[in-house]
Parts: structure tokens; C-alpha cells; sequence
């Protein structure tokens, strides 16, 4: 990690506010049948999101394979669903094509907004058009053009630093927060995930939602992700490293890898098979060992 990058890390890490400008997704989706085709594509239940609450939920194929996570918010009669980058256009096809099919309406409105994330704080902007999705690990803000200088100058009036995309990257990981295309993709079974309040297991009918009930109720996942802290110093961990038990079988891969300062350690994310998830268990990436370790790694 570049000096700057630590200094600001370490000022993060003794309580300040850091933020980044990211490009997201967000559109809306409202409609007096708005809640039935939601929950007809969702794994979580929309019927049940009260005014100003929020929720995590992914989009699954037919297969329960995971095309986009996504947090949604009901604000003023309307769904308003954030997402990455890489899944925002794929997110609003699927929504589009149901418009020609009832009351039904979806508007993207990522071009009228620029997105800010602030992972380590619930930093709260006093605008009322801006939308604001809170979680455990920090608050994100989409905010409108118009208003986006008086947002900066409140954040710099509160002390934020701006960070890298290199020190997020490190945040990120420290607070085991997937990223699709490099933690999941649309080979991830949506359970894979382990995310709590990603699944309801007690509405109706979704797309996938045979596959990923039959793993619930009938049995279990085959591999989730997890984190696993190394103990050796000066380690060089790639994303797609094989990780093994001591006795050499395979027991999943490597995903994501940094140094958290904070630690002292090198830290990764990885999907791990069943039989080796508990905390604590022992594995093998060439001839490092690795200890399984919950996420996330750093509570804020």
C-alpha cells in the first residue's frame, strides 16, 4: 500500500470518514403491480419492505445461479434498487421487459445522479432529493447533479478524506463485501453468498426459487464464501489459487486478496467447500496455510 494510501487508512480506521465517487446503478421501479413482478423475480420479499426500510435481494436465473445483488429501498410508493456497475444494465433488462406486461414502470435514473460510498460511516446528507442506502459497514449516497457540489462541501465540513480505489479495494475486502465479477458471477448459486436477509424462504414463487429452496430445506451448499487469514509474512495470494486441505484435496478458491494494515495480515475472500467452513480450520494455498476466519474480518 502506497504511504498516502496507509495514512489515510490508519485515519479512517481511528474513526474518520472516508468516501469515494463510484459509477452505480440506480433505477426505479413503481406500478400498482409493481410488488407482484418484483417478487416474481426477486429472492427476497418485497411485499414485506415498509416505507423508507430497505433490503438486500439478488436476481437468480432459472437455474438459482446469481445474475445481480442488489439493495432496494420503498420510498414514497417506489422501489428504488442500487447496483454495481457490471450488473446495473443487465438489472434494468430484466425489469424493462416486463413493463409491456401491466402497471408496471422502470426508469433508469443513473445518468441524473452521481454515486458516493462511504464504507466505514453513517454519514448522512441533509438533501432531500438525494437517496440514501444505509448498511452495516457504512452509508451510500446518489446524489443529484445539481446538488453534488453542496454534498462534497458537506462532506469536507465533516472531515471526509478521499480515498483510492486501491485503499477501497483493501476496505472492501476487510469488511467481506463481494464484488461481481470478481467474488461472484453467474456461476455463484445465490446461497453461495452467505449474505444474511438475501433469501426469503417464506413467499412465493421466483425465478430459481425451486433450486434454492431444494438446497435449503433438503440439504446444503456445497461451497460458500468466507474469509481466510494467512499467518505467513510477505504472501502473494491470486484470485483463482486453489486452496487445499492439509491432506492435498481440494477445498475451493482463492477470490480476492490484500494486506490489511490493521491486522497485519494478508487477507482473503474465498469460496470454501462445506466440510471446511468452520472457523478456525486449517487449509493450504501452495505452501501457505490459511485459517478460516467468518466475515466480516474488521467490525466497524
Amino acid at each position: 500500500m502506497k504511504s498516502e494510501d496507509l495514512e489515510k487508512y490508519n485515519s479512517i480506521r481511528a474513526g474518520n470518514i472516508g468516501f469515494i465517487e463510484q459509477k452505480r446503478g440506480l433505477i426505479e421501479v413503481s406500478g400498482k403491480e409493481a410488488v407482484q413482478f418484483l417478487n416474481g423475480l426477486l429472492t427476497n420479499d418485497v411485499a414485506k419492505l415498509a416505507e423508507n426500510e430497505q433490503m438486500w435481494a439478488a436476481f437468480p436465473n432459472a437455474q438459482g445461479r446469481l445474475l445481480a445483488v442488489v439493495r432496494g429501498l420503498h420510498r414514497e410508493a417506489k422501489f428504488f434498487f442500487e447496483t454495481e456497475k457490471t450488473t446495473h444494465e443487465k438489472v434494468f433488462q430484466n425489469l424493462f421487459r416486463f413493463t409491456f406486461a401491466g402497471d408496471f414502470f422502470v426508469n433508469d435514473l443513473s445518468e441524473n445522479y452521481r454515486y458516493y460510498e462511504i464504507p466505514n460511516a453513517h454519514f448522512v446528507s441533509q438533501n432531500s432529493d438525494s437517496i440514501i442506502f444505509k448498511s452495516l459497514v457504512g452509508t451510500s449516497h446518489f446524489v443529484k447533479g445539481a446538488v453534488d457540489e453542496e454534498f462534497r462541501k458537506a462532506l469536507r465540513k465533516a472531515g471526509a478524506i478521499e480515498i483510492s480505489p486501491e485503499l477501497y479495494e483493501t476496505l472492501r475486502i476487510e469488511q467481506g463485501i463481494p464484488l461481481y465479477g470478481v467474488d461472484m458471477d453467474e456461476t455463484t448459486i445465490v446461497p453461495e453468498l452467505g449474505i444474511d436477509g438475501l433469501i426469503s424462504y417464506n413467499k412465493g414463487c421466483y425465478i430459481g426459487q425451486e433450486i434454492i429452496a431444494r438446497i435449503h430445506f433438503r440439504g446444503h451448499i456445497a461451497k460458500q464464501l468466507t474469509g481466510l487469514v494467512f499467518e505467513d509474512e510477505n504472501v502473494s495470494v491470486n484470485p483463482k489459487d486453489e486452496i487445499k486441505t492439509a491432506d492435498g484435496k481440494n477445498a475451493g478458491k482463492i477470490t480476492s486478496a490484500t494486506f490489511s494494515p490493521k491486522l497485519q495480515k494478508t487477507i482473503a475472500l474465498g469460496y470454501v467447500r462445506y466440510d471446511y467452513l468452520a472457523e478456525g480450520t486449517e487449509l493450504k494455498i501452495g505452501d501457505l496455510t490459511a485459517t478460516v476466519k467468518n466475515l466480516p474480518f474488521i467490525e466497524n
